[in-house]
C-alpha cells in the first residue's frame, strides 16, 4: 500500500512497551508520524525516533485536549489520524483509511474500537463497539480543550469505517490503579475550574451509579469476572473524582 497524505499523531509518557508496535502498525501508510512526548524517562523518545517518527518533547502536561492540539500543530499532511500509544491499526483498518482518504466524501471518520482489559477482549460494559472519531481533515478538525475525555471537533460530515482499531489497554493491575488516579484527579481539576461543588454523599452516589451502569445496564455481567473488574474500576474512579473535588485536593 503506498503512503497516504496522512499524519499520525501519538502522545506518549513512558510508553517504551507500546510505542514501537503502535508506530509499526501505521509505518506503511503514514507520510508523517508525530510523537509528542511528555518528558519520558524510559527511552520512549529514542525508540520512536528509531522507528522513524518525528519526536517533540514537552516538559509540562496541560491535559489531554491541549496536548493533542499541540501534536496537531506539528502535522503537515492533509489528513490526520490520532492514536494512543496502546492502540494498533490492523491491515483491514489501514485499507479502510486508504479508501476513505481516496474518496474524501467526509471530513472526518469514526471507527469501532475493540479493547482488552488485563488480556481479555471486552464486548460489553459500554466498551464495545466504542466508536471513536480519529481520522479527519487537518484544516477542518481540532481537539476540545478538555483535560480528560477530550474529543475531536470537526467542521463537516462524519463517516464510519468498518474495521476495528485495537486497544491494548490495562495490561497489568498497576496500570488500572495508575489510570484511575490520573483520570480521577484530572476530572476533579476540570470540575474545580468550572466552580462545581459537591455534597458529602455525591462521591458515594456517583460511585455506586457507575458500578450499576457498567455491570447491569451495559451488561458487564456478560463479560464475567472481567466485567466485574471494569465495573469496580469505574466505580472507584467516579468515587475518587468527587472525593478529591470535595477535599479540594486537585
Amino acid at each position: 500500500m503506498p503512503r497516504l497524505p496522512l499524519t499520525v499523531t501519538i502522545l506518549t509518557r513512558n510508553e517504551r512497551h507500546n510505542i514501537a508496535d503502535c508506530i509499526a502498525s501505521v509505518n506503511a501508510i503514514a507520510t508523517q508520524i508525530v510523537v509528542l512526548d511528555n518528558a519520558s524517562t524510559d527511552g520512549t523518545a529514542d525508540i520512536a525516533r528509531a522507528q522513524g517518527a518525528e519526536v517533540h518533547i514537552t516538559p509540562d502536561w496541560p491535559g489531554f485536549g491541549p496536548q493533542k492540539n499541540r501534536a496537531l500543530s506539528h502535522a503537515t499532511q492533509p489528513w490526520v489520524l490520532s492514536l494512543d500509544a496502546d492502540e494498533r491499526v490492523t491491515p483491514a483498518l489501514a485499507a479502510d483509511i486508504a479508501a476513505a482518504i481516496a474518496q474524501g466524501t467526509h471530513t472526518g471518520y469514526r471507527m469501532p474500537r475493540l479493547s482488552q482489559f488485563l488480556g481479555h477482549w471486552v464486548r460489553h460494559c459500554g466498551w464495545y463497539p466504542d466508536y471513536v472519531l480519529r481520522l479527519f481533515r487537518r484544516e477542518a478538525g481540532r481537539f476540545s480543550d478538555n483535560l480528560v475525555h477530550e474529543r475531536v471537533i470537526v467542521d463537516g460530515e462524519i463517516g464510519t469505517l468498518a474495521h476495528h482499531l485495537l486497544h491494548y489497554s490495562y495490561t497489568e493491575a498497576r496500570q488500572v490503579e495508575d489510570k484511575v488516579q490520573r483520570y480521577a484527579r484530572a476530572g476533579a481539576k476540570e470540575m474545580a475550574l468550572r466552580g462545581k461543588r459537591v455534597s458529602p454523599l455525591k462521591p458515594w452516589i456517583n460511585g455506586g451509579w457507575a458500578f450499576v451502569r457498567t455491570y447491569v445496564l451495559r451488561r458487564g455481567f456478560l463479560d464475567g469476572t472481567t466485567g466485574a473488574a471494569i465495573a469496580h474500576m469505574n466505580a472507584r474512579s467516579a468515587f475518587l473524582k468527587y472525593a478529591l473535588l470535595r477535599r479540594g485536593d486537585v
